[in-house]
């Protein structure tokens, strides 16, 4: 595997910025754009960066990011028509190539992750909109001898408001795209949207019922080989030795290649290629991790519990109040590894050839594919051109590089392209994991029930060590300690400490990050400091948010709506929590029924209230908060991966189950109308689901669910 230079996001901004490329964001410089990105199609031209406007006024709008189902291009293409006053019937979108005009300003760089693709495009995008606007009008206003101001925009039109005169906008693009750019382009106000803000049906929804939508694995290519490659089912094993005669034999099979993953069997079609795999003889050689498992994992967690941390957040003096609180509390939390299980397993294409490398990729991280392809073939990054596809679920997994590092290697070595496909198998076993975390907390109340003291150590790996290095300072992990570090209640005594402990097992960026495990520890530990208490979870919450209205709102909205003060049917029971993460508040209410026989609970309702800030889509809002909720509960109620003997023991949906349709509680969502910056979406539901849920357990049975996923002695 080459080795890529990682900075974190501070320096990596900063070097943008040195040396330019970070700043010409949204704006066409002549020549600039077609070197970096490409030409426009024939028949179009490029105003500025995304927008490329046909003689038919058609629209091409360029998608700087990833869409894996999280409705970004609707949104986007939405922010573009009301800033363009584009006719909605005459948009369409393309993926955009990696360049560095299209970086994420949040990460300086190209990619999609951390809930950031309204954040980081909603104000570039309406800026270059309204400064094409600006241009399209000048350019008209010029042909017909009147000021700008006597003109107006509407339907991919500028129109003559005295004479009613019109010209489309594929008839001025061209001239108007040699104007200069206006620096600040006059936005349109709120009350002017006709599409922000208001339920939009997804334009990509016809393709993807059609099945003309590209995703990954269907993409083909003239003269292209299949490829399954076998991996040492130790993390960070290695091949010893392989022999590839039994392979070869295989009908369809080319060529047998070892990669810096493992040995790929090269066919004329995925069967082949993985039938051919089944039949190579490999030799591993299983390294350190060979005698790994849970259990030792587990034991090495409570030996760090014991241990002191670096501090992640300290206010007051937790050590000084502590001892003379009237009540304590004390609690041990353990999370699991999880899985991403993203419908469409990894898979990549490539085609290395001598003067220049296309990767055609469901990725997350453009910027991070170009430089690995670059760094493999000895091409110039803008000889590698990547090719985004329609991604089948991200979750963070495809925000990783081994999936496309194989086809790329196996194309420079087969003079050929090469699609990799992995199985449901190699998915679940060669993932880049949720960390398992261990927590131990502590808790102070005064005589009046209040909490005064909160600490909180947090053992776990790091994912920033690997992915950014840069960002890790003396041992500190922000993204560890994000949902307790960042806790918004009122407890004057505060602190975080954290361990960094890495247990062999690869970790990676899963839905919420950090907030999926410590929203799930926190939230539980404030019930049991409200049972403490004496006091109902909820305005033992509300209590405690006396500095923040739009935690405190949505806190109070989910509660009204889930008719959290109205008697219960028999038989069931309510949960509370909250959660902010990515910038957006999210509070969930979650009611449930226990079997008592069976030792199994259903989770029938679940209310949500959400306030993401000024918003685009409501329709998508409310499809992102339902998902992340069925992605959460996943985990809550069935997700682990345990290893023995240095492998993952899980394999496929049989034994690392999902929420199926019967099980999928009724859900409302509420959105918040706010003026705020928009927060993110697509992660933001998924947090709060799991403490909802074993709250409601803890109301039920009395006893606090300190460990996931929930267990039938949980129920009893």
């Amino acid at each position: 595997m080459p080795t890529i230079e990682m900075v974190g996001r501070r320096e990596f901004l900063k070097k943008s910025a040195a040396g330019g490329a970070g700043l010409v964001i949204g704006l066409y410089l002549p020549g600039k754009y077609e070197a970096l990105a490409g030409v426009p199609p024939t028949g179009a031209a490029a105003i500025n960066a995304w927008v490329q406007i046909a003689l038919d006024d058609t629209t091409m709008l360029i998608i700087d990011k990833s869409e894996m189902g999280q409705g970004i291009n609707t949104a986007l293409a939405m922010i573009l028509a009301d800033e363009l006053d584009l006719d909605w019937k005459k948009i369409k979108t393309e993926f955009a190539p990696a360049a560095p005009v299209y970086f994420n300003p949040v990460f300086g760089l190209q990619g999609t992750g951390g809930s950031t693709s309204i954040r980081a495009s909603w104000e570039p995008l309406a800026k270059a909109g309204a400064a094409a606007r600006e241009m399209l009008v000048a350019t008209a206003a010029k042909r017909w001898n009147v000021e700008p101001a006597a003109c107006h925009t509407e339907n991919s039109a500028v129109v003559n408001t005295a004479s009613g005169k019109q010209i489309g906008y594929g008839a001025l693009v061209e001239e108007a795209a040699k104007l200069p750019v206006p620096a600040s382009p006059k936005r349109k106000g709120t009350k002017e949207y006709r599409y922000v803000g208001k339920a939009t049906k997804r334009i990509d929804s016809g393709i993807k019922v059609n099945g003309t939508a590209e995703f990954g694995i269907d993409v083909r290519r003239p003269k292209m080989l299949h490829a399954a490659v076998a991996r040492c089912p130790v993390f960070g094993g290695t091949v010893k030795s392989f022999d590839g005669t039994k392979a070869k034999a295989v009908r369809g099979v080319t060529s047998v290649v070892q990669v810096s993953t493992g040995v790929a069997v090269v066919a004329d079609n995925t069967w082949s290629a993985m039938e051919g795999r089944n039949a190579l003889e490999i030799s591993w050689d299983e390294g350190a991790n060979a005698k790994n498992s849970s259990d030792a994992i587990h034991k090495l967690y409570q030996e760090r519990l014991e241990q002191t941390g670096v501090i992640a957040r300290k206010d007051g003096d937790v050590a000084g109040t502590m001892p003379g609180t009237a009540k304590k509390v004390e609690a041990v939390y353990a999370v699991p590894f999880l899985a991403h299980a993203t419908m469409e397993p990894m898979n990549c294409t490539a085609d290395v050839r001598a003067d220049g490398c296309d990767i055609y990729a469901p990725t997350q991280f453009q910027t991070f594919a170009q430089i690995a392809g670059s760094k493999i073939t000895g091409l110039k990054p803008e000889q590698v051109k990547i090719h985004t596809t329609y991604l089948g679920g991200g979750f963070g997994r495809r925000a990783e590089l081994d999936f496309i590092i194989e086809a790329v290697e196996l194309s420079k070595t087969t003079a050929a392209p090469v699609q990799v496909t992995w199985s449901r198998e190699d998915d679940m076993q060669h993932d880049f994991y949720r960390p398992a975390v261990m927590v131990k907390l502590w808790a102070g109340l005064d005589d009046r029930g209040g909490p005064v003291a909160w600490k909180s150590r947090i053992v776990g790996p790091s994912i920033m060590s690997r992915f950014f290095p840069g960002s890790v300072k003396n041992g500190l992990d922000d993204t560890a300690t994000e949902g307790i570090a960042t806790l918004k209640y009122d407890v004057p005594n505060f602190l975080v400490e954290y361990l960094l402990t890495e247990p062999g097992v690869p970790v990676g960026f899963w839905r919420s990050v950090g907030n999926s495990h410590n929203g799930y520890i926190a939230e539980c530990f404030v019930d049991e400091l409200a049972k403490a208490a004496g006091k109902d979870p909820f305005e033992f919450r509300r209590g405690l948010l006396t500095k923040d209205a739009r935690q405190r709102g949505v806190l109070e909205l989910a509660a009204e709506k889930a008719g959290w003060t109205k008697p219960l049917a028999a038989g069931r029971y309510r949960g509370i929590a909250v959660v902010e993460s990515f910038g957006s508040y999210v509070a969930e209410v979650a009611e449930i029924s226990i079997d008592r026989k069976a030792h199994t609970v259903r989770v029938d309702r679940v209310v949500a209230a959400v306030d993401c800030g000024r918003h685009v889509n409501p329709e998508t809002i409310r499809a992102q908060i339902e998902g992340g909720i069925i992605y959460g509960l996943t985990a809550a109620l069935k997700g682990e991966i345990t290893i023995a003997n240095g492998r993952v023991e899980q394999a496929n949906f049989n034994d690392y189950d999902v929420v199926r349709m019967n099980e999928t509680p009724q859900v409302e969502v509420h959105i918040v109308e706010s003026n705020d910056g928009p927060g993110g979406v697509g992660e933001p539901g998924t947090p709060p689901i799991a403490p909802a849920v074993c709250n409601a357990i803890f109301a039920a049975t009395g006893k606090p669910v300190r460990r996931l996923p929930i267990r039938a002695e949980d129920l009893a």
